[in-house]
This record gives C-alpha cells, sequence and structure tokens, in this order.
C-alpha cells in the first residue's frame, strides 16, 4: 500500500505538486532527503521529480530504495508531454504509471549551471518557437513561459494523477 509521497524539487514546482497530491489524497509529502531518513527502504511510494534534459531528478535515487508505482515528471511542457522520452531516459518499466505535468519557468530561483544551461535552452528553443508561424495554444503558452517565467502549477493539473491515486489507493483513509 502506498504510504507516501516523496519528491525532488528544484524551483518549488515539484514540491507544490507533492503537497497539492498530498492534501488531495491525505498521503504526507516528504523531500526525497526527509524521506530517506523517515521512511524505510522497501516503502510504496509516489514520486515526482523535476525534468532535467529528460531525466527525471533523483528518480534512480529513490527507485533504489523505494516501490514507485506511480511517477509523476514537471517540466516546461503542458501536461502529457514527453511520456515516451522520459520513460525510455529514466528507464521507468511499462508497468509504473508516468504522468508528466507543466510546472514553471521561474529564472530568478535559478542558481549556477541549470541557470545557464535554461538560459541557453529557453533562448534558442523560444526563437525558433517564436518564429513558427502555425504555433497552437499550447505552444503560444510555453513561449509566454519561456519569455516572460511563471508557474502552471495548479490542481486542476492533477486531475489525471488524481485518477490514477483515486483507482489505486488502498485504504478508507483515501476513499
Amino acid at each position: 500500500m502506498i504510504q507516501a509521497i516523496v519528491y525532488t524539487s528544484n524551483t518549488g514546482s515539484t514540491e507544490r505538486y507533492a503537497k497539492l497530491l498530498g492534501h488531495e489524497t491525505d498521503l504526507p509529502a516528504y523531500s526525497l532527503e526527509e524521506a530517506k531518513k523517515t521512511l524505510k527502504c522497501g516503502t510504496e511510494i509516489i514520486y515526482l521529480g523535476w525534468i532535467m534534459a529528460g531525466g527525471i531528478q533523483g528518480y534512480a535515487d529513490a527507485v533504489r530504495r523505494f516501490e514507485i508505482p506511480m511517477v509523476c515528471a514537471v517540466g516546461m511542457e503542458p501536461a502529457g508531454k514527453q511520456q515516451r522520452e522520459v520513460r525510455e531516459k529514466n528507464n521507468i518499466p511499462a508497468e509504473v504509471e508516468l504522468f508528466t505535468l507543466q510546472g514553471g519557468y521561474l529564472p530568478h530561483k535559478l542558481r549556477g549551471v541549470h541557470k545557464l544551461m535554461m538560459l541557453m535552452i529557453t533562448s534558442t528553443a523560444g526563437k525558433a518557437l517564436a518564429e513558427k508561424i502555425d504555433r497552437t495554444p499550447e505552444e503560444d503558452d510555453l513561449l509566454e513561459l519561456m519569455e516572460h517565467g511563471g508557474s502552471r502549477v495548479s490542481v486542476e493539473n492533477l486531475s489525471a494523477p488524481l485518477a490514477w491515486c483515486r483507482q489505486n489507493l488502498g485504504g478508507a483513509e483515501h476513499e
């Protein structure tokens, strides 16, 4: 039975999603560092991590310690994008449910190499997106995020993971 939500966050978007999910499911939410001290190895958890270059930060460490039936990967792309790539890059087994969620871009919270990487990515990807003639509304939103920063974290974006939780969490406290 799933006992907790564990997350790794960089600028706070993933932490916000973890706490929202925890509130909606009555599960405690721990940072990965807290979980290592609090939860026993082998505990079943839901894992949330932020995406950097397709990698879910903290996932490799979490999967060595815990049983993980569901993963939420948080990035700049709209929810549901990049699932195949993220699953492959992180070696997430097919039986593990994977959701990708749009977090945000908060450049003022980035430091060091992460700040430099994101400046390069947003300038090149943002330029290509800005020059695209037939942008979709999702692409317009992504361009706005790249150019001005912001957060897209919301409980509405958790609808698919919450539906999975409602079907898979055992015990009366989760009904």
